[in-house]
């Protein structure tokens, strides 16, 4: 019978990565069935009680806590591997892989040690990141701020203060940027080129840069912005600024800007500053009705895919090919639900708008016109898309895009669901990212499909061939695994779409073919002029002489009503 075992360590930070060090390396002990390695937030002991690994005087935790839970198959492995926790705490290495003999402890030295260094990466956590995100601001250094869990007040003053010191501030819980052909954060590996973009999306710029390297073009920088930068509170500071860059850099031709629907006042406010750069300037707001289809220099894409083909036409390349056309889709529709577990959340975020024709209302932890709220974070209602990236699952645990153990657990979960037909995964490939999602994920897909034949599983593989995980070398491996793989993101949202869309069952009888049989006849009742209007046309027309019955009388009108049932 397994048994589980807890350890607690007092006021002991460690950052996600190396959370994920240590849980993976305590996983494959001897004997080891299941591991546990976060922060002891609140939420990650929700997750670690979903897990079965919440054994009593746990709840003792605090959030600056470092919790380490094992399930092993007998007392004395479980024992061995919390022993090893000290080892592996102490295997710490520097960023090229390489033992550091040095390392400072403020950032003030490490300014002082590399001063040329002209960006502060802070991924530190939510309630300490607006601290060393100003101490940067201080130093007079640029910040791409990770962090997720920074209140919106913090990031409203941390870009004020950087727009009046002629800084950038790009974040909070911003996950991307290419800077000079150098990523930060999430980043693929993508060719130098004339298309300049800002996205208030991760995910989202990575697939538009993805696609664009995919059909020849490139990248000239590419900065990200943060989620809510484009809040009325915020006010699209980092968007202002990064379009004014891109606007005076030399290198830059054609600007792309990415983002879910800003707040209409500043809405107003990027697109003047769009225009005013005077560069052809592609708009992917995804879910923002545009006003038209193109205004001066201004193109508007209907999603992130047709973003990047509207940038490479903006260049004066010839139009995308049918590279994004979806495979053909089965006659019949298929059974079950939808269960869409994305590590990007502007992926999700298109999903959802992308699949409203198709399925209606979706459950979700997003917030759209187009979904619901889900009850429980946990359990899945109906067709459901969830964002495993998003804060709540986040909080004091490695991104879904480093780490697919909760991912994992919940795709195993969904599978096992009878009500669950199809389910939708993204890999979101680059520097940062997991190093072979396949090898994890292969297994698990086929071994879903071998339990439940009908299950489908969709994989939806953003990346290049460039990336560390090689993208084509990814989707081969998923594929053999059983999924249906794409590159593309709309043409994999309209497939899944199509595919589980319910027959169409007219509500009503059909209505009489006489209707629209020539020639036309027809009895007017009120205005003649619509009688001779019939007869100028050529048809048959009988124009009825009425008065109100019983003089309009409304009481003798009810009683006359009656007679008539």
């Amino acid at each position: 019978m397994s048994v589980v075992r807890w350890q607690l360590r007092p006021g002991l930070y460690a950052d996600s990565i190396v959370l994920l060090r240590i849980q993976k390396g305590i996983a494959e002990r001897p004997g080891v069935e299941d591991a546990g390695v976060v922060m002891g937030t609140v939420a990650n002991l929700t997750l670690l009680a979903a897990q079965g690994l919440a054994p009593e005087g746990l709840a003792e935790a605090a959030s600056d806590d470092l919790v380490v839970v094992v399930r092993a198959q007998s007392e004395p492995a479980a024992t061995a591997a919390l022993a090893a926790l000290d080892e592996l705490l102490g295997e710490r290495r520097g960023g090229g892989g390489e033992e550091e003999d040095y390392r400072p402890r403020s950032l003030a030295a490490a300014v002082g040690t590399l001063p040329s260094a002209r960006w502060v990466l802070v991924s530190v956590p939510g309630r300490h990141a607006a601290r060393v995100a100003r101490q940067a601001l201080e130093w007079g250094r640029h910040v791409f701020l990770f962090s997720d869990n920074v209140s919106l007040a913090e990031e409203v003053a941390l870009k004020r203060e950087a727009a009046a010191r002629g800084l950038l501030v790009a974040g909070p819980d911003c996950g991307t940027a290419i800077v000079a052909g150098t990523g930060l954060g999430f980043a693929n590996r993508v060719r130098r080129g004339e298309v300049g973009v800002v996205a208030a999306s991760g995910t989202g710029l990575q697939a538009v840069a993805s696609r664009l390297h995919a059909l020849g073009a490139g990248i000239s920088h590419a900065l990200g912005t943060g989620g809510r930068d484009l809040a009325e509170e915020v006010g699209g500071i980092t968007t202002l600024q990064a379009l004014d860059l891109l606007a005076r850099d030399e290198g830059t031709r054609v600007i792309v800007l990415i983002a879910k629907p800003p707040a209409p006042a500043v809405a107003a406010r990027v697109l003047a500053a769009a225009r005013a750069t005077a560069k052809p300037t592609v708009v992917a707001f995804l879910g923002y009705a545009p006003p038209a289809r193109r205004l001066g220099s201004l193109h508007f894409a209907l999603n992130l895919s047709e973003a990047a083909d509207l940038a490479l036409e903006a260049l004066g390349a010839p139009s995308p090919s049918s590279a994004s056309a979806s495979p053909e889709v089965p006659a019949t529709s298929g059974p079950g639900h939808l269960r869409a577990l994305f590590a990007g959340g502007t992926l999700a975020y298109e999903a959802i708008l992308g699949l409203a024709p198709w399925l209606g209302t979706v459950a979700s932890n997003l917030h759209s016109e187009a979904s619901r709220p889900l009850a429980d974070l946990g359990r899945s209602e109906g067709h459901t898309v969830l964002d495993l990236g998003e804060d709540a699952f986040t909080v004091g645990r490695p991104h879904p895009a480093m780490d697919s153990t909760l991912r994992l657990a919940r795709f195993r979960q969904e599978a096992a669901d009878p009500e669950t037909g199809l389910i939708l995964l993204d890999f979101v490939l680059g520097d940062a990212a997991q190093a072979d999602p396949a090898a994890e994920w292969a297994p698990a897909i086929a071994q879903a499909r071998a339990e439940r034949p009908g299950l489908e599983v969709v994989a939806l593989v953003i990346g290049t061939e460039e990336d560390p995980q090689d993208a084509a070398a990814q989707a081969a491996a998923l594929e053999g695994a059983g999924a249906r793989v794409f590159t593309d993101s709309a043409a994999a949202v309209a497939w899944v779409g199509e595919r589980l869309a319910p027959p169409w069952q007219p509500p009503f009888p059909p209505a009489g073919a006489e209707a629209l049989a020539a020639p036309l006849a027809a009895v007017n009742v009120g205005l003649e002029l619509f009688a001779a209007s019939l007869v100028d046309q050529g048809a048959q027309a009988l124009h009825v002489d009425w008065r109100p019955p019983a003089g309009g009388n409304e009481r003798l009108l009810a009683i006359l009503d009656r007679l008539r049932r």
